[in-house]
């Protein structure tokens, strides 16, 4: 007989808004179809599947699995990708910890050092052989996109130095991959035009905050929001965390601003290189300061252990901040 699943213990009743937050994701989740998309999602070995692929493995029309797709979006368990004729969907960082809290299953531990029975391979080797392919893929992808900007041996560094950026600081491993390939995509990008590869001129605007999970994600989805494709906004942290804090997600969808999908990323030289202008909140001298740039710093409490009421008005204040700047830049 199995053993049966883990149940997590609360040492304080859930808060109001907590209890709503969760009640949202089991509504998403509580349909058969959607949970077993989710499944499918979820222990892909590739870390994204197309829609197509999703219709086949579910058994449902096409009509029918976007619709319960696009639910899981909204409810911020999945992100949704076009690329050429493809539609990929992906889970968010958080969405395995959100259903493991929910559901009361373990995360699954993909370092075991456990050696199996015969002299076979560890679970650490065949983690680490699975891990190198899916680098290799991933730099293979981005070599192709940077091709006559960087050569294959720079993006494949980059891709490599990137994945262990991200897995010295996160609490889940399955979607490291997919983390990787959107934040060495977007350090080449930033190298590109710190190094003059590339022609762009518009303006840069970089949030630095200490975790990245609270400050600088809320002022960077704000000025996202406010400027569109005038302004390309970035944030980091010099020493980031695992996960954006959910009573700041919360407080800014609130205001329209999604950051279900966002991510804590660490702090590069090339993504303060290629800013114009770079915004520390609390950060202190961690930031590299190079000549020819606007720094600014926007002394905000940090909103980590919050009340709601007092993330609310942080996010006010920043709001007031970011409009200044964008009308200052604009």
């Amino acid at each position: 007989m199995s053993n049966p699943p883990h149940r997590p213990s609360l040492e304080v009743p859930l808060s109001r808004q907590d209890a709503e937050y969760r009640a949202r994701l089991l509504g998403a989740v509580a349909d058969p179809v959607r949970l077993r998309l989710m499944s499918i999602v979820l222990t892909h070995p590739g870390g994204e599947v197309s829609r197509g692929q999703l219709a086949a493995e579910a058994d449902g029309a096409q009509t029918t699995i976007s619709h319960h797709l696009r639910q899981l979006c909204e409810a911020g368990l999945l992100l949704r990708e076009r690329r050429q004729s493809f539609t990929y969907y992906r889970p968010t960082h958080h969405a395995l910890a959100e259903l493991a809290t929910l559901l009361g299953i373990e995360v699954p531990e993909h370092t075991s050092t456990a050696q199996p029975a015969g002299g076979g391979r560890s679970s650490m080797d065949l983690a680490g052989a699975v891990v190198h392919r899916q680098l290799e893929h991933i730099a293979a992808q981005l070599a192709d996109r940077f091709a006559g900007v960087f050569s294959p041996e720079t993006v494949g560094r980059y891709v490599d130095e990137s994945y262990e950026m991200l897995a010295s600081r996160s609490r889940i491993r399955r979607f490291l991959p997919s983390l990787t390939a959107s934040f060495a995509a977007d350090r080449l990008t930033a190298l590109a035009k710190a190094s003059g590869k590339t022609s762009g001129s518009g303006i840069e605007v970089l949030f630095v905050c200490v975790r990245n999970a609270g400050r600088s994600q809320m002022a960077a989805g704000l000025l996202h929001q406010l400027a569109g494709d005038r302004i390309l906004v970035r944030s980091a942290g010099s020493f980031p965390v695992a996960a954006v804090d959910p009573t700041v997600i919360a407080a800014m969808d609130e205001v329209g601003v999604f950051l279900g999908g966002t991510y804590p990323k660490p702090l590069s030289d090339e993504v303060v290189r290629a800013a114009d202008v770079v915004i520390t909140m609390g950060c202190g001298d961690a930031c590299p300061v190079y000549p020819g740039k606007r720094y600014l710093d926007w002394p905000i409490d940090d909103p980590e252990g919050r009340s709601p009421a007092a993330v609310r008005r942080i996010r006010d204040e920043i709001e007031l901040q970011v409009r200044g700047l964008l009308k200052e830049l604009l």
